[in-house]
């Protein structure tokens, strides 16, 4: 039996692999760097991905590896806690994820409101966009969120007064403009992924006219890899902590698998298995934590390279995170030449991605409710931080949903003679139950009055004591009293 005979796809996935591997080398990089940790990081995030994560079941052709959307929390993390303690925060939460995974949670994961994950997502994405603009012109950016922001103004005014910062500023800008331009090119210049394209004209355009700008810090692959030492895992003794591997966990899994439901869009192949896919992102990211590197999550940008490539197998992905090692082993003087503001505009492009402008306005149109949840968490991670921004995503949504489970019809219905007849329908709760009584008691006191309950779906233990009260006290001493119908 020859290879073609066992392994029909073979070709196929090699080609996708390489696709994949050109597509996640610029990215693996960018992120690394936006983190604030050495290249090589990312690289090896990137290789645990492909390797660990690719070899285990799940999802067959989604990508992991390191995310612009965790950017923001692991520069956070290393700024508060240090980068010898990233390993530790990282393994933690890769073993948070295997025991969800085990418990079968994965499922639920798809029941978080979409709003809340897009909004999530948003808030990411200007947080990236403007820590990357201080970053394009070689500027040291402000910490917080809303900062960056407010610090625009003032970073403009000091890279027009240097010469340095408008050439690094100018590269970055260059890198944008490329891969914005890229899907116009010819299908077979398009081979090229857009990002690797950018950064390649970059680096030749800088070394060629001998630019002033900062170029990538090389470690060496070795150099780069610092497991998590006893110091490290004394962090644990920080109760503050907890809330970021708890962050890390639940953002992570949550991005991993709203990712395999859109890529199981994009295929015919086998479905997603949830609680296995979160335990394949936990087993990634505990060895990501042992390693001292970035946390690992599923990347919808790769995993729809991957697809579109032609890939059938999980083998294209095991592949990509082979190529990634052995250009880390044999290549990585190749990383200092690549200019900082380069990978900084990949961030801008990858954080203007994320904001979901047309699903805004698709929601504002028809669920403003939904849209107000994805714009007030986009804001209230630019605003606090991106853990405190989800929770308060979260709870709008489930109050949203409460509302909206208690909504409840009350019909008045007086025909002149006889009793008032007031039909209630839907589900009373204590939170309608202001509108309910200040309906029921403007009733005429001297007639009487039928209840009719029957169309209720759910009453509950607030709005019933209180309906039943209102019927004692209404109506005048020589008045029946109120009938009340229930269901």
């Amino acid at each position: 039996m020859n290879a073609v005979t066992r392994f029909p796809h073979l070709r196929r996935d090699f080609a996708a692999s390489l696709v994949v591997f050109l597509v996640a080398l610029p990215l693996c990089v960018g992120v690394a760097v936006a983190s604030g940790v050495p290249a090589e990081l990312g690289l090896v995030t990137g290789i645990v991905g492909g390797i660990v994560a690719g070899l285990m079941p799940g999802s067959s052709l989604q990508v992991s590896g390191p995310a612009a959307g965790l950017t923001v929390l692991v520069f956070e993390a290393v700024r508060q806690f240090g980068l010898a303690s990233l390993g530790v925060i990282v393994l933690a939460a890769g073993l948070l994820q295997l025991l969800m995974g085990a418990l079968k949670l994965g499922r639920w994961f798809r029941a978080i409101s979409v709003s809340v994950v897009a909004g999530m997502l948003a808030g990411i994405g200007l947080v990236i966009i403007a820590g990357q603009l201080y970053a394009a012109a070689g500027l040291k950016a402000p910490a917080s969120g809303i900062d960056k922001i407010a610090g625009l103004p003032d970073a403009i005014v000091r890279a027009v007064g240097s010469t340095e910062a408008m050439a690094s500023l100018g590269v970055g800008a260059a890198t944008v403009a490329v891969m914005v331009l890229w899907k116009r090119m010819p299908k077979q210049v398009r081979a090229v992924p857009g990002a690797l394209a950018a950064v390649l004209l970059a680096t030749l355009a800088s070394l060629a006219f001998a630019l002033p700008v900062a170029k990538v810090e090389v470690q060496g692959l070795l150099g780069a890899i610092q497991p998590p030492g006893a110091d490290a895992f004394g962090q644990l003794a920080q109760p503050a902590i907890f809330g970021t591997i708890v962050a890390f966990a639940l953002i992570a899994s949550a991005e991993s698998l709203f990712s395999a439901a859109a890529v199981d869009r994009l295929h015919d192949g086998p479905r997603t298995e949830y609680d296995k896919e979160l335990m394949a992102q936990g087993a990634g990211n505990t060895v990501c934590g042992l390693l001292g590197a970035l946390p690992m999550t599923a990347v919808i940008v790769r995993s729809s390279a991957n697809v579109q490539a032609g890939a059938k197998t999980k083998a294209s992905r095991v592949l990509h995170g082979v190529w990634l090692l052995l250009f880390a082993a044999l290549l990585p003087s190749v990383l200092g030449l690549i200019p900082l503001p380069a990978l900084a505009g990949i961030l801008v492009y990858a954080g203007w991605k994320l904001i979901p402008f047309r699903q805004v306005v698709l929601l504002w149109k028809s669920y403003r409710g939904e849209a107000l949840i994805l714009v007030v968490t986009a804001l209230a991670i630019v605003a606090v931080n991106m853990f405190e921004g989800v929770l308060i995503g979260l709870a709008l949504s489930v109050v949203k949903t409460a509302w909206q489970a208690s909504h409840v019809k009350l019909e008045v219905v007086d025909k002149g003679a006889g009793p008032v007849q007031a039909y209630l329908s839907g589900n009373a709760t204590f939170l309608r139950l202001p509108k309910i009584l200040d309906t029921l008691e403007s009733l005429p006191q001297n007639r009487p009055v039928e209840l009719d309950l029957s169309g209720l779906h759910h009453v509950d233990h607030a709005c019933r004591t209180a309906l039943e009260n209102w019927a004692e006290r209404h109506g005048a001493a020589d008045t029946e009293r109120v009938r009340i119908k229930t269901p």
